[in-house]
């Protein structure tokens, strides 16, 4: 006779079973949610590289002055006859030279952070560098004006470049204010450069390569006030963006923002002698009229040794007016340039 199990004690195993199978199921179900917080979290996808263009230079500032310069001039201190409403020398319209820092008509107001009394050049192998000391500050005690430099690349009297820097406040290099303008279509200087010319109809400086920052060479041009002296500019300007010129001539330039217009260089190919006027009491177009606040240098040779006859050059050979080119008829203009502007060969500076 077989035994038989009490049903109690069937029903208690059926429980205990029960039992068994809903913790291992729990167990089970906990495991993902387990598993799911140490998975590690996946990154995004990489963003695309960014290659910079092989054309643009990197927007460092430039260092200090070289020791040794290329190049240096002097040019007239009008301050010597400001209270005469005149100036002392340097002016030559037909050849391209100004000293004009007075007002219109009247003369009666001097701007000696206009009158350029000293311009020196430098380069190495990365900038070139151009000093600029101008006879005073503005009645703020400021340098308010615009002061550049116009590069004359192939030396043949018709610039390339016209460099400017409107308003320098800070002792630290920097590029606000500071443009960069190509003559693209190569009209400066109209039909001989240098010389006054009456038939020209060219836009000057046309092309604006350089704004600030702007630009293909970002690093392109630079200006600060020498920490040296109040009174001088001192500008800088990356090769690669005149396409690397082991040599150049370079003239400096200052002015007012109406006054150094890069639409109007040449300037005595713009407007006649006697729509521009003169500084000098002794010229029939005394006094200054359409072309005034303006003062320029001769151009230093930056990298060789001048012969004189580039022109524009300091000390140069005064251009010629050939008889075939339409030059302006100026009245009692002198055949030599009446400037007193000084020549300084290169020489090692001491630095401070």
């Amino acid at each position: 006779m077989k035994n038989k199990i009490p049903l109690h004690f069937f029903l208690m195993c059926c429980i205990f079973f029960i039992a068994a199978l809903a913790c291992n199921a729990q167990t089970n179900l906990s495991t993902p949610t387990s598993t799911a917080a140490v998975l590690p979290t996946m990154a995004p996808p990489n963003p695309p590289l960014r290659f910079p263009s092989m054309t643009k230079q990197k927007a460092g500032a430039p260092a200090s002055l070289p020791e040794t310069r290329s190049d240096q001039a002097g040019d007239p201190d009008s301050s010597i006859d400001a209270h005469k409403k005149m100036v002392p020398g340097g002016d030559t319209f037909v050849n391209d030279l100004y000293e004009r820092p007075f007002n219109t008509n009247t003369m009666d107001t001097y701007f000696p952070n206009y009158d350029i009394v000293d311009t020196q050049g430098f380069k190495d192998d990365t900038w070139g560098y151009a000093t600029i000391t101008l006879s005073g500050l503005d009645v703020n005690n400021h340098l308010s004006g615009k002061y550049g430099v116009e590069i004359d690349l192939d030396r043949n009297g018709r610039g390339d470049f016209l460099i400017l820097a409107s308003k320098p406040s800070s002792t630290d290099w920097t590029r606000r204010g500071v443009q960069a303008w190509k003559d693209a279509n190569g009209d400066v200087g109209g039909t001989v450069p240098i010389v006054a010319d009456t038939d020209t109809t060219g836009d000057g400086y046309e092309t604006l390569v350089f704004n600030q920052g702007k630009s293909d060479f970002p690093g392109g041009a630079w200006v600060r006030i020498s920490p040296d002296d109040p009174k001088t500019v001192d500008l800088a300007f990356m090769l690669d963006m005149l396409g690397n010129p082991t040599s150049f001539m370079m003239g400096a330039w200052a002015g007012s923002d109406a006054s150094l217009n890069p639409a109007q260089f040449d300037f005595n190919d713009h407007m006649t002698h006697i729509q521009a006027g003169d500084p000098d009491p002794s010229m029939q177009v005394y006094p200054l009229k359409g072309l005034s606040e303006i003062d320029n240098t001769c151009r230093l040779a930056i990298g060789f040794v001048p012969t004189g006859n580039e022109p524009g050059v300091c000390n140069g050979i005064p251009p010629k007016k050939p008889a075939s080119a339409g030059v302006a008829d100026v009245p009692d203009v002198p055949d030599v340039p009446g400037t007193t502007q000084q020549h300084h060969p290169p020489k090692k500076l001491v630095m401070k």
